[in-house]
């Protein structure tokens, strides 16, 4: 009966200790508190009696220390940067440094036990650097941190926000995501990083992490100069043929059946047959073909 009663009353008295350790009213722990550089950061400290002194410590070192009958005292490097609430107790350090990380506590007959703070100073983060790889129809993302950033990288979380079309896998690292290759490529995928104080958001569109194919175009180019360089070849020899080799020189001309028998003279026309009016285009012909060629291209055909 002895023995039931003593469990009974401990399972009692945990419970309790548990009620006063969710209502704030003990501390057994150091509440972790971030606060960034350059910023303000409160201690909070939990008392329902009126405070006759209060001394709050960085380790061993004080801090701040007051009672009823004097002023606030700063000390060390605190002076001028921390604010006391004589009220609430609260501590509030103004223009935080990194050399501000340490565990406060305040001290005072106020406070059933002494509440203890570690502080951890933090950086603002930078955007990050997102970078893409195409490696075996997979899109491999990396999100970097390219700055000369090394305060608390135990505390940055990566994340990646897709589209609800794409799906993303973890890699192996928490920095890195896969993508295939086969999805819609046009969307837009974002890299996160966070810690306790501070988000960074930076994005990219998957297309540009696959070459695209500019084989039509390179062959659009290519054959540009050669349409150019045949089209002067073909107009120089139309010259040569049609003008250079018939200026001075009798030769049939198209003028409804007619000829010129001298084109010093041109006065006189004679009426050519059927079977001349086709001399002059042949000898055309025969000249362009003779210009660009063609005669050396059979002759070489021949041999192979």
């Amino acid at each position: 009966m002895a023995a039931g009663s003593a469990a009974g009353w401990a399972v009692g008295a945990l419970g309790v200790v548990c009620l006063l350790l969710r209502l704030d009213f003990i501390s057994c722990d150091s509440q972790v508190i971030y606060g960034a550089v350059n910023k303000n950061v409160t201690l909070y400290t939990s008392s329902f009696k009126p405070f006759k002194e209060i001394v709050w410590k960085r380790g061993k070192d004080k801090v701040v220390e007051w009672d009823d009958q004097s002023e606030v005292r700063a000390f060390l490097s605190f002076k001028d940067r921390v604010y006391l609430d004589t009220v609430s107790g609260n501590l509030t350090i103004c223009k935080l440094t990194p050399s501000d990380e340490d565990e406060y506590r305040i001290e005072s007959p106020s406070v059933r036990n002494n509440s203890k703070f570690t502080l951890r100073v933090i950086e603002s983060l930078p955007s990050p650097a997102l970078s893409c790889t195409l490696i075996d129809g997979n899109i491999t993302l990396q999100c970097v941190i390219l700055e000369d950033y090394n305060t608390h990288l135990e505390l940055i979380q990566y994340s990646w926000d897709c589209p609800s079309t794409i799906q993303c896998q973890n890699g192996s690292k928490p920095s890195e995501a896969y993508v295939t290759k086969e999805g819609d490529l046009s969307q837009e995928i974002q890299c996160i990083i966070s810690n306790p104080l501070f988000r960074r958001t930076t994005s990219i569109i998957l297309s540009t992490c696959v070459p695209s194919d500019n084989t039509r175009h390179r062959s659009a180019l290519f054959a540009i100069p050669l349409v150019l360089i045949g089209g002067l070849l073909f107009f120089k020899c139309t010259y040569t043929s049609f003008f250079k080799n018939n200026k001075f020189s009798n030769w049939n001309w198209f003028f409804k059946g007619q000829k010129m028998i001298n084109l010093k003279m041109k006065t006189k026309f004679d009426i050519l047959a059927v079977s001349k009016e086709t001399q002059p285009f042949l000898l055309y012909l025969s000249g362009v073909a003779e210009c660009v060629g063609f005669p050396k291209i059979l002759r070489y055909l021949e041999v192979a």
